[in-house]
Order: C-alpha cells, then sequence, then structure tokens
C-alpha cells in the first residue's frame, strides 16, 4: 500500500474529509474499550439501526478547513461498495468508488489514483453491514438536547486524531462530521438536502480508465 493511502494529511488531502473521517476508522487500534450508561448504549443502537438500513443517500455538502477554506458539492452513496463525491469549482476533484476499486480524479490535470477498495478505509463506511455499537471504535458519547455525537479516537505511527460524528437527536440523521488531525486542526462537513432510499444514476459510479491518466496503487 502506498503511503499516499496511509498517510491521513496527502490522502485527506486527496479526496477530502470525508475519506479522512474514513480513515480514523480504518487506523482505531485502541488498548480498551469505553463504557456507556444504558441511555447512551440506547442511542448508539439507535443510530446504528438507523445508518445501517441505508442502502442509498444522496446529497449536498459543504466543506471547511483548518484555515477557513470552503469548499462544496454533492455526493452519492449506493451500499455496499459505491460511492461518487463531487467537488463544484473553483475545486475539480472527484472521488468514486465502483465496488472493487477507488478512484481519486483530479480533473484540472486529468490524471486519477486508484485503490483497491478493500486496502482503503472506505471500506468500512461501504460495507455491507455497519457496526457503530463497538465501544472499541465509539470512546465517547456526548448527548445534547437536539444533538448526538460520537467521538472516534485513532492512535497510529501518524499521531493521534479525533473523529466526530453528529447525529440529530431525534430522527438520528447524521448532519456533520469534524475530523481533528494529529496537528489539532480541525476539518469539518456539514450535508444537507440529503434523501435516503434514491437510487442514483449507476454512471455516476463508473470509472473511466480511458480519459484520465491513471496510475494503480497496491
Amino acid at each position: 500500500m502506498s503511503d499516499r493511502l496511509l498517510s491521513p494529511t496527502r490522502f485527506g488531502g486527496a479526496v477530502g474529509v470525508f475519506a479522512a473521517a474514513c480513515l480514523v476508522l480504518l487506523l482505531a487500534a485502541l488498548p480498551a474499550a469505553a463504557q456507556f450508561t444504558p441511555q447512551q448504549q440506547e442511542a448508539l443502537g439507535k443510530i446504528n439501526t438507523y445508518f445501517d438500513g441505508i442502502r442509498q443517500m444522496q446529497g449536498e455538502f459543504i466543506q471547511f478547513g483548518p484555515n477557513g477554506e470552503q469548499s462544496e458539492g454533492v455526493f452519492f452513496i449506493e451500499r455496499p461498495g459505491k460511492i461518487r463525491f463531487h467537488y463544484k469549482a473553483p475545486v475539480k476533484m472527484d472521488v468514486i468508488a465502483d465496488g472493487s476499486q477507488v478512484a481519486v480524479q483530479d480533473r484540472s490535470m486529468m490524471t486519477q489514483d486508484l485503490y483497491p477498495l478493500s486496502k482503503t478505509p472506505l471500506r468500512y463506511l461501504l460495507s455491507d453491514r455497519i457496526d457503530l455499537t463497538s465501544a472499541n471504535i465509539v470512546r465517547q458519547v456526548i448527548e445534547e438536547p437536539d444533538l448526538i455525537t460520537l467521538v472516534l479516537v485513532q492512535e497510529s505511527a501518524f499521531g493521534d486524531g479525533k473523529l466526530r460524528l453528529i447525529f440529530d437527536a431525534k430522527t438520528y440523521e447524521l448532519k456533520q462530521w469534524v475530523v481533528t488531525d494529529p496537528q489539532g486542526l480541525d476539518t469539518s462537513v456539514a450535508i444537507y438536502n440529503v434523501e435516503t432510499g434514491k437510487k442514483a444514476d449507476p454512471e455516476y459510479f463508473k470509472i473511466d480508465y480511458y480519459r484520465f491518466r491513471t496510475g494503480t496503487n497496491k
């Protein structure tokens, strides 16, 4: 696996905070499980049931970087295995998973890097089953009147990082996530106009192997 895939900074920069958030799940290596109250366990179970039941999701996103930079775009998810994140101008990036490969496309340079889906952190989000109830993954549950935040912490050779997944306390819909990198810098993504259960155009999940100059990472 290339260092570009493993490095949170480089991988996150290439595919945005969405994949960086998944990278935290991949690198999680915690020595002990968190302890949750019965109320927190119930909230985790409801969130997991809701989230794991979604097979298709699409909507818009807005991303804020640690220095105030802002980008936005649209996303499509079809589990298992498929995703497209399309950044709007001036950013010219697409991230596509077709069920077996992940392509990070740079539309300005007309290049793309390919990664086996099975070797990327996206495999966790796009798996057939998702489990957010494990105390070995979720380290803290923060309950507020209108929001529930799950805190995931990762320890790795790259340093410590943190991911916060923020859900609506009543509907359990995912509203936002915040990635804190090993340097303590936050990047946040809010999603809106979200639709579930709506099948996307299959063309969105096709990787063009001819239009882009392709590099392969194993």
